[in-house]
């Protein structure tokens, strides 16, 4: 990969991690973004949780507004959910052997399996239905209309879901995105 969209892709990741961090202060601020999260929860509130489906605990920091609407849309597919909030990442990423250079802004626990980042709630499903002998699923990051990042025009960030195997090595499992 060439160094300027290295590093184009470096401040992209940055910006939306800042972006990220700060959307709960913004939506207390704004009567747009207020009104958007009301038709949110209205909309959760019909979701109804698939009973075959089993729990996801989704680790994140509490300032991430971001992770909050992953684990809505998650919500939304019929999974039930149980957010856990804490200060340090880091163990709990860890604990679950998300490989080094694949981690996002939150990591859950599902069906036991590790779900490292903004990973499409159908892609999850297809893990549990196919149950390989792996440790999870990543998506390094946080591209720009993944579940959770979504724009408001709509685009879509090719990206790459990987399957994280027993050796910690990945492959790639899904793609996503324009092109994808």
């Amino acid at each position: 990969m060439n160094r300027t969209l290295s590093l184009s892709l470096l401040l992209t990741t940055v910006l939306l991690g800042t972006a990220c961090a700060r959307a709960s202060e913004e939506a207390v601020s704004s009567p747009a973004t207020a009104t958007a999260t009301a038709s949110a929860v209205a909309v959760l509130a019909e979701a109804t949780i698939d009973p075959e489906l089993p729990l996801a605990i989704v680790h994140k920091t509490a300032s991430c507004g971001c992770c909050g609407v992953w684990a809505d849309h998650l919500k939304a597919a019929g999974f039930p959910v149980e957010i856990r909030d804490t200060d340090d990442m880091h163990p709990v990423k860890q604990r679950l052997g998300v490989p080094a250079g694949k981690a996002s802004c939150h990591t859950a626990e599902i069906g036991g399996y590790v779900v490292e980042g903004h990973i499409p709630a159908s892609d999850i499903k297809r893990l549990l239905k196919e149950r390989p002998t792996a440790r999870g699923l990543v998506l390094p990051g946080m591209p720009a209309g993944s579940p959770g990042m979504e724009m408001p025009d709509g685009y879509v960030q090719p990206y790459t879901v990987e399957l994280v195997l027993a050796d910690g090595s990945t492959q790639p499992f899904a793609q996503h995105g324009q092109g994808g």
